[in-house]
């Protein structure tokens, strides 16, 4: 924000499921975290129509994910464009969270950076973030890029040299070449897709199963999350995540990942093809 909203408890928007960040990060900065649910109905993909006025009023950062975790959804260059727009009507911040940007199954996804560039240029009230541990699978490097408007980039340069220790030297030189090499990340891209190609024929037309447009996720309706992960545990040694553990319900609404697991195809392909089948004989 370039002007503050004065005598207004500023309201973070976060999609509903939300990774646990967007929350903390409100909840630590004295924001009120408000969930905008992402569901089946609206293609996973918060509805940025049905936002209040009074909600927009006090909004001082948005986050958008795309593709999506968990759902893998895909925002296209005109939801984009509508997520900008409003950012600079009601003077927030648009904060693109796009580390699955480069993990996709057939074309990729566009960015914030491009619609913006669509709008005529301006990076005005736009931030977007990369991260190695997806593109690269380097999630121990705990290094990613941040690009976008350039006040706020200085107001957070100003932060991070305060508020956090620099990324050692040679860390940097590891990010360096894994930013300046892209065929490890076509390799990684296929490899996710042949996981999709496995999980498609064990799972289609069973439990939900859609082929996710990016990220490594499976996205499944199962009907209770909670008890299908207890039963994959408890009888196929399957360790997934309960949809509810990664949204909030909404006053008068069913948590929106109530349904859902949420299963990470990150293993070798061996394995995710036996865990596919364990998968389907228990909860079918």
């Amino acid at each position: 924000m370039r002007r503050e909203k004065a005598g207004q408890t500023p309201v973070v928007l976060c999609p509903n499921p939300y990774y646990l960040v967007y929350n903390g990060a409100a909840t630590m900065a004295g924001a009120d975290p408000v969930f905008l649910d992402a569901t089946r109905d609206n293609q996973f993909l918060p509805d940025l129509d049905a936002i209040p006025e009074s909600v927009l009023a006090r909004c001082a950062l948005l986050y958008l994910c795309s593709p999506a975790n968990p759902q893998g959804a895909v925002a296209d260059l005109a939801y984009l464009k509508k997520a900008i727009a409003l950012a600079r009507a009601h003077d927030f911040v648009l904060a693109s969270d796009e580390c699955y940007g480069e993990i996709y199954d057939r074309a990729p996804p566009p960015g914030a950076l491009e619609a913006c560039a669509a709008l005529g240029g301006s990076l005005d009230h736009v931030l977007v973030f990369h991260s190695l541990s997806k593109r690269s699978s380097a999630a121990g490097l705990r290094c990613g890029s941040i690009a976008g408007d350039p006040y706020l980039i200085e107001r957070f340069a100003h932060l991070r040299s305060y508020a956090a220790a620099q990324v050692p030297l040679p860390i940097q030189e590891a990010a360096i070449a894994l930013w300046g090499e892209e065929t490890h990340v076509e390799a990684n891209r296929a490899l996710y897709r042949r996981k999709y190609d496995i999980a498609e024929q064990h799972l289609a037309g069973r439990l939900g199963f859609y082929r996710p447009a990016g990220g490594f996720f499976l996205w499944l309706d199962i009907g209770d999350g909670e008890r299908a992960a207890l039963a994959l545990w408890r009888e196929a040694g399957i360790r997934t995540l309960p949809g509810a553990y990664t949204a909030i319900a909404n006053p008068g609404t069913e948590n929106p990942g109530h349904r859902y697991i949420r299963i990470a195809i990150v293993h070798d392909e061996a394995i995710i093809d036996s865990g596919m089948k364990r998968l389907r004989r228990v909860l079918t």
